[in-house]
């Protein structure tokens, strides 16, 4: 049996150069995504489209046929958190198909054991509770300091610009220990990261230059350490890593903690302002956000896809036949919604008992930022219901624009009347 599974992963090996025309896989010279790989990101408002076409998908089902490997969509909660979990069927390297690009590309997210277990290892002392929570005096000032701006711009204002965007930019900016002069250009190169509509080479254009901006910043911190994460760990650990993996890992600490992070502000003030009881929920009960924020990080899912994972193996997943060399993806905002942990999962109930949620992914690759994202939701919601206890959407909320074809879904603006209530302060 062995040999002849060998011999068919040659044979399929030998189809797979074939149909590449011998070539390996780049996906980073795609122009456009094709549309059957966008699936997955599509929603209506905030609620993920539920059904291709006539058609509702099986938990575990092939989106596409690329370059001679199926493209697999795991939708279901159970199945999405086997796949995430399991690390010795599944690698989660994505160099091999990115061409020249793959020397770019690190970070946790796209690198397996033993090399992702030696850079985590870098990374927990930095997000252990406790100096997390040093945080939060500065979290606090961040946040009423954009909330001031918010009142001085109004009577309407963009909550995304103003308060969105801004407050988990200069979170993550101050835990990197970024200079202040240097800020501004790296704001510049975060949004185009997580837009496929460019295809390969957009997103992958971006991400190189948004990590040579992290390189540079690491090798000034080689010579002259700051206080902040760059600075820190090259101070415990010096030639130990190379500069190359400390901006990896600064780069996965960017894209886990900002845009993430600031579509659920700005999504989130959404789910609040739509609804005038959970507003009031957060703004009069100081024992309601946690509840409120876990309710929110599992109804938007904002990160809709997971990293994909390659098969190292021939497996079967739930009834379907894997291929090594096959790709998997978790469709997080689908298993988030999956009937067979709770019921009406397309609703917002901030009273309903916590869902296991994999928001933050699940496994060995989970969002090491996690405790950090909710620390930023936890004092940003109520500060802003409480500075603004009037604020209202100022448009019809037909005429929102969402990111409907990005791996993080996000609403483009979203302007909002702050009215008398801007003399009130945060308590």
């Amino acid at each position: 049996m062995i040999g002849l599974t060998g011999a068919r992963s040659r044979v399929r090996d030998r189809l797979v150069a074939r149909a590449t025309g011998g070539a390996p896989v780049d996906l980073s010279t795609l122009d456009a995504v094709p549309r059957r790989l966008l699936r997955p990101l599509r929603r209506t408002g905030l609620d993920p489209v539920a059904k291709f076409g006539r058609r509702t998908p099986e938990p575990v089902h092939r989106l596409a046929h690329m370059f001679g490997m199926n493209i697999w969509l795991v939708s279901g909660h159970a199945e999405a958190k086997t796949v995430l979990a399991d690390q010795a069927s599944f690698s989660n390297d994505i160099r091999p198909y990115v061409g020249a690009a793959g020397a770019s590309v690190g970070g946790l997210g796209f690198t397996d054991p033993p090399e992702h277990s030696r850079l985590r290892g870098l990374l927990t002392p930095e997000f252990t509770m406790r100096r997390i929570n040093r945080l939060a005096p500065r979290i606090e000032a961040i946040v009423d300091d954009q909330l001031g701006q918010m009142a001085a711009r109004g009577p309407v204002v963009d909550l995304v610009e103003l308060f969105a965007f801004p407050i988990p930019f200069l979170v993550i900016c101050e835990l990197l220990g970024l200079p202040v002069e240097d800020r501004e250009r790296f704001r510049s190169l975060s949004h185009a990261r997580f837009d496929v509509t460019a295809g390969g080479s957009g997103a992958f254009g971006a991400i190189s230059q948004s990590q040579q901006f992290l390189l540079d910043a690491t090798r000034k911190q080689r010579v002259e350490p700051g206080d902040g994460l760059l600075g820190r760990i090259i101070a415990a650990v010096g030639d130990e890593v190379s500069d190359e993996e400390v901006a990896g890992l600064a780069d996965g600490v960017f894209t886990g903690g900002y845009e993430t992070t600031a579509s659920m502000l700005a999504l989130g003030s959404l789910v609040l302002l739509r609804d005038r009881e959970h507003f009031d929920l957060v703004r009069d009960d100081d024992t309601a956000i946690d509840r409120v924020v876990e309710e929110m990080l599992r109804y938007l899912t904002v990160v809709q896809i997971a990293f994909p994972r390659f098969a190292k193996v021939d497996l079967e997943l739930h009834g379907r036949r894997i291929r090594k060399g096959d790709v998997v993806i978790a469709a997080l905002s689908r298993a988030d919604r999956d009937g067979k942990i709770g019921p009406d999962l397309d609703t917002f109930d901030p009273h309903r008992p916590p869902s296991p949620h994999v928001a933050f992914g699940h496994g060995f690759h989970r969002c090491v930022g996690a405790e950090l994202a909710r620390l930023e939701l936890r004092i940003a919601f109520p500060r802003l219901v409480r500075r603004f206890p009037d604020l209202t959407l100022a448009t019809d909320p037909g005429n929102l624009t969402f990111r409907d074809q990005s791996i993080v879904y996000a609403v483009d603006s979203l302007p909002v009347r702050v009215d008398g209530s801007s003399t009130r302060r945060s308590s």
